[in-house]
């Protein structure tokens, strides 16, 4: 006997075989094809205990003392030294991935989120409070939801909304040297109060850390205990 579902993104007939024994056991539910699922590349071995970056695709004198030279930079500028505690992201940003966000991303195709939702959902610890990277309202009204909100949603769990965008501008047409050199571009929602509390900040793709340090700025300088971040992809 055989059940039959479909692989989220290329549609492809996902078969499983069946027999008496597995109508007892908890189904998993399958978002992609085996195909598909092996594009995935998850983030292992020896990265970067700061931004979560494989080091083995680094050459040796761009990593000290088992973190990246990018990080080893933001540490030591005293703007930015100490707000983002760790990052740790699911995937490496292949071409694949990259495909895959795209269509989630900028085509609204809000499903792909599923793809996600199990590893995601045993990264979120109790006891914290899981806020998503906002959208201004021009880029909200224009995908149809926050895709960093969704990852939470589908996960399981409620996401908390701490912050509003000031800056409006598309981070993806900007240049690495822009994008660590942008003006703040959060605020802390008036009457959120974050004192003494740990947070972990949801978005989609860490490219090169700035957006998610300016998050957790605002938010330290409030009085958060921590922020870290969850991602699925590192550039």
């Amino acid at each position: 006997m055989t059940l039959s579902e479909y692989c989220l993104f290329c549609h492809e007939e996902i078969t499983s075989n069946t027999n008496w024994s597995s109508f007892f056991k908890v189904k998993t539910a399958t978002y992609l094809c085996p195909t598909c699922e092996a594009q995935l590349i998850k983030i292992e071995g020896d990265t970067c205990n700061i931004c979560n970056r494989p080091l083995e695709k680094l050459e040796p004198q761009f990593v000290i003392n088992s973190r990246c030279l990018d990080c080893v930079r933001w540490e030591e500028d005293e703007e930015w030294k100490g707000y983002l505690l760790k990052n740790e992201s699911l995937y490496e940003y292949n071409t694949f991935l990259k495909e895959i966000i795209s269509q989630y991303k900028f085509r609204g195709d809000y499903i792909l989120a599923k793809i996600f939702s199990t590893n995601i959902q045993q990264k979120l610890i109790s006891d914290t409070l899981f806020v998503p990277i906002p959208l201004s309202a021009e880029r909200q009204f224009e995908r149809g939801f926050n895709q960093s909100e969704a990852l939470i949603v589908e996960a399981g769990h409620s996401p908390t909304h701490l912050l509003e965008r000031t800056h409006s501008e598309k981070q993806s047409k900007k240049s690495r040297y822009d994008r660590i050199h942008i003006p703040q571009v959060f605020r802390l929602k008036e009457g959120r109060d974050v004192a003494d509390k740990a947070i972990l900040l949801i978005d989609d793709i860490y490219t090169t850390g700035s957006t998610l340090r300016h998050a957790a700025k605002i938010l330290m300088h409030a009085g958060a205990k921590s922020v870290s971040s969850l991602t699925i992809a590192r550039s």
